[in-house]
């Protein structure tokens, strides 16, 4: 009976599964997106090394990014091999660029999910790349929203767009501060999910591993594993971040790149991209630049 009692303990206060529930839990989906906000503040950008496993329908790879990622939609990602760069995706929030330093290939364009999908592989702006990198999410225009605490323990915040699109957001307290009251605790996002009006899967990410960082004399825990999916695109792309350096300063030239000598041009249009550029990208991970391989 005293084990069942010691079960039963656990259910009441930490979910059974070790994570803390609030003990105050806020009751109004306002207020928790008001926490969250006020938690990630003073959070704009960041230089990172990542481990990027990307799955598609055409096949898997790994490999070794270093990032370059603003809140404003600029981001630049260089794949490596141990030999240095081999892939160069840049965008200063409006024009795209793209280097095939194995094929000698230079790729130009707006700045579209289409483009940012030829190396990432998959389909998002360059603003909700950045957003979902650095442990945010975008939100859609809502008229409802509901608020409640799941069997995590988590808040699991639901909004409803006037055309029928749905998104839920899932919360958790920081460690230390499921005692406090509602408009005092700090919330970290792990999932972030959106349906369309047909109640199709549009996208679907996931963030854990949370680590501790110094941000403007206060720590924020921010993820150190961003999982984002997209069903209906077949990707299912997995980042686990090395190191973070959070608001570094970042020259504005680093977002911009232009044609190394010798390399073939081609505009790219901003349609629908069948992951053939991101299925050809080398396999950092293999010292002989091999193509991907399906895994």
């Amino acid at each position: 009976m005293r084990s069942l009692l010691v079960v039963w303990g656990c259910v009441g206060l930490l979910g059974c599964a070790g994570t803390l529930r609030p003990q105050h839990p806020i009751e109004d989906a306002r207020l928790a997106l008001a926490r969250r906000d006020a938690t990630i503040e003073g959070l704009h950008g960041m230089r990172a090394e990542a481990r990027v496993d990307q799955r598609a329908k055409s096949g898997r790879i790994k490999g070794t990014v270093l990032m370059f990622v603003e809140d404003s939609g600029r981001v630049r990602f260089d794949v490596m091999t141990q030999f240095g760069p081999i892939a160069i995706l840049t965008s200063d929030g409006h024009q795209f660029a793209y280097s095939d330093l194995r094929e000698k290939r230079y790729l130009f364009g707006p700045t579209c999910p289409e483009n940012i999908a030829r190396l990432l592989g998959v389909p998002l702006s360059a603003e909700e790349t950045a957003r979902f990198l650095l442990g945010g999410t975008p939100l859609i225009a809502h008229s409802e929203s509901a608020l409640v605490l799941n069997d995590a323990g988590h808040y699991q915040l639901t909004l409803k767009g006037q055309s029928g699109a749905k998104q839920e957001l899932e919360l958790a307290v920081y460690p230390g501060d499921e005692a406090l009251q509602p408009d005092q605790q700090r919330l970290k996002l792990v999932r972030s999910e959106l349906w369309d009006a047909d109640g199709g899967s549009v996208w679907r990410v996931g963030y854990s591993d949370h680590e501790a960082i110094q941000l403007q004399g206060r720590q924020l825990q921010v993820p150190k594993r961003v999982h984002i999916e997209q069903p209906s695109h077949g990707a299912d792309t997995l980042v686990s971040f090395k190191s973070i350096a959070a608001n570094p300063t970042i020259p504005a030239e680093a977002f911009t790149q232009s044609a190394r000598p010798g390399m073939q041009e081609e505009e790219a249009p901003c349609d629908e991209v069948d992951q053939t550029d991101a299925a050809e990208q080398p396999n950092p991970a293999d010292p002989d630049q091999s193509t991907n391989h399906a895994e």
